[in-house]
C-alpha cells in the first residue's frame, strides 16, 4: 500500500470508498492524528484516484451512467488482464483443463499426472520419474498443478492465485511471476511425489508459495506495495497444519497434498527473502 493524501478528520468517506471500489481501485483509509490517510494498492491508478477525490470534495455525483459504467468496467477488466498475463493464463489453463476432464475423463488425467499411470492385472501401476523425464515427458513436472478434481478445489485455488498473483505480477513483472509458477509448481509436485504419492493435483502448492512470497515482501519491505492481511496468513497456515492431522481425515479433508503445500511454502519463503533482500540493498 502507498500513502496518497490526507482527508479531513471527520469527513464521511463512504460515498468516496464506494466509488473507488466501483472503479476497481484497491485502497484503504486509516485514522491518523492529523486526519484520515488514504492509501492506494496500485500506484498506476494514482491519477484516477485523485480525480475521484477532487470530484468528491466538490460534491459532484460519483455514480457512472449505466452504459458508460458497463463500458468502463469492461475496458478496465481487459486492461487488468493485459497487465497480469501470466496470472490470467494460469487461471485460464486450469479452467480449460478442468472442463476437458469432463470430456476426456481419465485419459486426460493420466496424461498430466507427474508420472504415467496404467492398469496391469487389475491394479494401478506407476512409472518412475527418472524414466519419465528421460523419455522427454518433462511437462509432467509442472502439469499436476493444473489438475483439479472438483469445483470447490478449482475455485478455492484460483481465487488465491488471482489475489496473490496480481500483486506479484503488477509489482515485480510477468517474468518474476512466471519464474515463481515454474519453480513453485515443480518444487511442490516433487515434494509430494517424494512421499510416494503420484495421483495428486491442484494449484495449492503454488498458492502457498505466492502467499509466502507476498507476506515476506510486505513484512521486510513495507513500502513495496505488497499487502496481505495477517489474519489471512494465520488462517492459511492453520489450514495447512490442520489438514496434516488425523482430525482432518475424520471430517472429510484427509486426501490433501500436504507435502505440496509445505514444498510450495518453502519455495515462497526463499523467493520472498531473495527479492526482498535485493530491494533492501538497493535502498
Amino acid at each position: 500500500m502507498h500513502p496518497v493524501m490526507l482527508l479531513p478528520d471527520h469527513a464521511d468517506t463512504s460515498e468516496l470508498r464506494k466509488a473507488l471500489w466501483r472503479h476497481r481501485i484497491g485502497h484503504r483509509i486509516t485514522d491518523e492524528a492529523d486526519g484520515q490517510l488514504l492509501w492506494i494498492a496500485d500506484p498506476r491508478q494514482h491519477d484516477e484516484l485523485k480525480s475521484l477525490v477532487e470530484r468528491w470534495k466538490q460534491g459532484e455525483p460519483l455514480e457512472l451512467q449505466h452504459s458508460a459504467k458497463r463500458s468502463r468496467n469492461m475496458t478496465s477488466s481487459l486492461t487488468s488482464l493485459k497487465q497480469v498475463p501470466v496470472t490470467a493464463l494460469m487461471i485460464a489453463i486450469s479452467v480449460v483443463v478442468f472442463a476437458l476432464i469432463g470430456v476426456f475423463g481419465d485419459q486426460l488425467i493420466v496424461t498430466l499426472t507427474i508420472v504415467p499411470i496404467g492398469i496391469a492385472g487389475g491394479e494401478l501401476v506407476f512409472g518412475q520419474l527418472s524414466q519419465t523425464l528421460s523419455s522427454g515427458q518433462v511437462w509432467r513436472l509442472l502439469s499436476p498443478a493444473f489438475l483439479h478434481f472438483g469445483w470447490m478445489h478449482l475455485i478455492f485455488n484460483l481465487m488465491w492465485v488471482w489475489y496473490f498473483g496480481r500483486q506479484i505480477e503488477a509489482l515485480q513483472g510477468s517474468r518474476t511471476m512466471l519464474l515463481l509458477l515454474i519453480v513453485a509448481g515443480i518444487g511442490a509436485n516433487i515434494a509430494q511425489y517424494l512421499t510416494g504419492t503420484v495421483l495428486f493435483g491442484g494449484m495449492s502448492g503454488v498458492v502457498y508459495a505466492l502467499l509466502a512470497h507476498v507476506w515476506l515482501m510486505s513484512r521486510r519491505v513495507p513500502r513495496s506495495g505488497f499487502f496481505v492481511p495477517q489474519m489471512l496468513v494465520v488462517f492459511m497456515l492453520g489450514w495447512m497444519v490442520f489438514t496434516m492431522t488425523d482430525m482432518a481425515g475424520s471430517v472429510g479433508f484427509g486426501n490433501v497434498a500436504n507435502e505440496a503445500h509445505l514444498g510450495g511454502l518453502l519455495v515462497g519463503l526463499i523467493t520472498g527473502w531473495y527479492y526482498s533482500s535485493r530491494r533492501l540493498k538497493k535502498h
